[in-house]
């Protein structure tokens, strides 16, 4: 059904459904644990509940992969469907009916898009009946039959072929329509020449691939050529409906094949792919004319906990290897396992799959390298680890790598492994980290007169009791936020989060930082965001969860009444806030607060603090400036001043 569904309408139907009712039947074992509801992760293989879901603020997290959400949230993740589809299968179970945006641009659009796909479609159909009706289609036949390409198989990838000639298609699916051609351009099969005010065929004699997506709609094509044209191997440019970074071919058939997959190979081309399928193996994908991209990873962790990336032996397998493994890094979290298979020289998935069978391939899969031990030999094998020198430079190389994984046990034992090859302990390690990019010539120097934010950092500001935390809770609030994934004396391994993607990591419940505080009083109560005055410097603060109380703070000070529920529906769609819903999930759930007159003592007696900091970086903002004028000294001077002011009541 056509038409943006209105706001007003999803918080009306996350205020009425029920996420238990949503779990249940979902969600195995799922039984009452005090106030909340817990069972077994359907996102992940688990043995102990590590599921757990609040039915008072209608939200499900998982402490064992991260998931986490609401009731749309969770229908999305669990059927792999789209947010508006989410949003109707819950409508229906609550007996609502979904009202759309039907404006006439609205309608104009989607009836666009609809003709864009049903275009498509009718090329898939028309290059499958070139491939068995053609007077000239020999060529391609015989190619895919010396691929050891059964019918059978091409039938299962509607594989098609795409006749030499300039207008076959366009005369077929348009009729000379010159609107029909117009969107047959824009769906990426016609190409305009402007000098003539022309359009002929993308595709010529070429093998076809038709590209789906996960409903199975036919999005876009990739073309082998039969002859000696350049380049080879054709992909559909960037469409409405095609969008190369995010799409992977055989996907959908994969799924089609098994819902419920275990594991997926990343090999490089379409018969690859169709080749592993004829020989049992439908877990196969390939990207399409392009890197792996932390897009398709992000997309394919969702459906499966296992990839294997599959390469060929050669110099180029391995550097495009090393490639995929750095964009796997930042992504791949507890739960997930990512392997690498390197195949004998001159080999592809295809010529080996029919050479061994498939018990054989299956076995290599069995064998392939784990994240870490590729990561560690690759590294290592040209570096010096018996010299001083060598160690410090493969240190350099390694840990900005390992830093930016997500907080992990998998990253804490690679870090493990480091200390273990260069006998240096962590602290030492990021010493010489921060050395070679202190003396490194591309970074930015700060000149000495210029004091950065952390030269304020020495106030400890401890409130009043009201709030419930035990007086070990208390500390500073800019220490707990310079916690680095090094330090490993400040917290342990045992106390990483999942899906805390913008943080280094969360300390535990008994070391939640001062903004972090705030944010749980806010999150409690919505109301207190626009009944207290919070310091306008603090928007100066680089700080992760300063940052986040900020954006807490405009988001409630504009919608005084929304729920943590529909917090996450508002920020799930976008790309960086919907990162923190975690977050905010895990600090919601840290500290108790009794009432909301508990609440407003804190945040009174935190004014001081508050005031403080925003002061810091203010005067920080002026001290990174490298010439003022005279105002601007004046300002600073003040700023000063009262900053002495400050302190000195602190101390009193």
């Amino acid at each position: 059904m056509a038409g943006r569904i209105p706001q007003s309408f999803i918080d009306d139907l996350l205020a009425r459904v029920n996420i238990i009712d949503v779990l249940d039947g979902r969600v195995q074992k799922l039984k009452r644990a005090g106030k909340n509801y817990s069972g077994l992760c359907p996102f992940h293989k688990e043995k102990t509940p590590s599921f757990s879901a609040n039915q008072e603020k209608q939200f499900y997290y998982c402490f064992g992969c991260g998931a986490g959400g609401n009731a749309l949230g969770f229908l999305m993740d669990y059927e792999n469907i789209s947010f508006p589809e989410a949003v109707e299968e819950l409508a229906k179970s609550a007996g609502m009916e979904v009202p759309r945006d039907d404006s006439p641009h609205q309608r104009e659009k989607d009836q666009q898009l609809k003709t864009l796909y049903e275009l498509l479609e009718a090329a898939t159909t028309y290059y499958e009946n070139q491939l068995r009706t053609n007077d000239t289609r020999i060529d391609a036949v015989n190619y895919l039959k010396s691929r050891g390409l059964s019918g059978q198989a091409a039938k299962a990838f509607s594989i098609g072929f795409a006749p030499s000639g300039w207008d076959n298609l366009l005369t077929h699916l348009t009729g000379g329509d010159l609107e029909k051609a117009k969107r047959l351009e824009e769906a990426g099969m016609l190409i305009h020449n402007e000098e003539r005010d022309s359009r002929y065929d993308r595709f010529r004699n070429r093998i076809m691939f038709p590209i789906r997506d996960q409903r199975g709609r036919t999005i876009g094509f990739g073309g082998r050529v039969l002859g000696d044209d350049k380049p080879k191997y054709l992909n559909s440019p960037e469409t409405p409906t095609f969008h190369k970074s995010r799409e992977l071919y055989g996907l959908y058939e994969a799924r089609k094949h098994n819902s419920k997959l275990d594991r997926l190979i990343i090999v490089e081309g379409y018969m690859d792919v169709v080749g592993l399928a004829q020989y049992g193996i439908h877990y196969a994908v390939a990207t399409l004319g392009t890197a792996t991209t932390d897009q398709h990873l992000e997309r394919l962790f969702k459906i499966v906990p296992e990839i294997i990336f599959c390469f060929d032996g050669d110099n180029a397998g391995r550097e495009a290897a090393v490639r995929a493994l750095k964009t796997t890094m930042p992504v791949i979290e507890d739960g997930k396992e990512a392997r690498f298979l390197f195949l004998p020289e001159g080999e592809d998935p295809d010529s080996l799959v029919r050479q061994e069978g498939e018990a054989a391939f299956s076995e290599r899969l069995s064998k392939a390298q784990p994240l870490s031990e590729f990561f560690f030999k690759s590294y290592s094998e040209n570096a010096d680890l018996d010299s001083m020198d060598g160690r410090a430079r493969f240190s350099t190389e390694v840990l900005p790598t390992i830093n930016s994984m997500r907080p992990s046990l998998l990253q804490q034992m690679m870090l493990d492994r480091i200390c273990e090859l260069t006998n240096l302990s962590l602290e030492q390690l990021q010493t010489t980290v921060n050395f070679h990019e202190a003396i490194t010539p591309s970074t930015p120097q700060t000149s000495p007169s210029v004091q950065t934010e952390s030269t304020y950092s020495e106030y400890d500001y401890q409130p009043n009791d009201h709030v419930h935390y035990s007086d070990s809770e208390r500390h500073d609030y800019d220490t707990a936020n310079t916690y680095s994934p090094y330090s490993r004396d400040k917290f342990s391994s045992n106390n990483v989060k999942k899906g805390s993607r913008p943080y280094q990591q969360r300390p535990s419940n008994t070391e939640l930082s001062f903004a972090a505080k705030l944010i749980a009083l806010l999150l409690h109560y919505p109301q207190l965001a626009t009944a207290h005055k919070f310091p306008e410097g603090l928007k100066l603060s680089e700080e992760q969860d300063i940052k986040l109380l900020i954006q807490l703070i405009d988001y409630y000070s504009s919608n005084p009444n929304a729920t943590l529920g529909q917090l996450a529906v508002d920020w799930r769609e976008d790309e960086k806030l919907s990162q923190t819903i975690i977050n905010l999930y895990e600090i919601s759930t840290s500290l108790e607060i009794h009432s909301e007159t508990d609440a407003r003592l804190y945040l009174k007696d935190s004014q001081h603090g508050l005031e403080l900091k925003a002061l810091e970086l203010e005067i920080s903002a002026i001290q990174k400036k490298h010439q003022l004028n005279k105002d601007e000294k004046i300002a600073l001077a003040q700023k000063l001043q009262k900053l002495h002011q400050l302190k000195d009541i602190a101390k009193d």
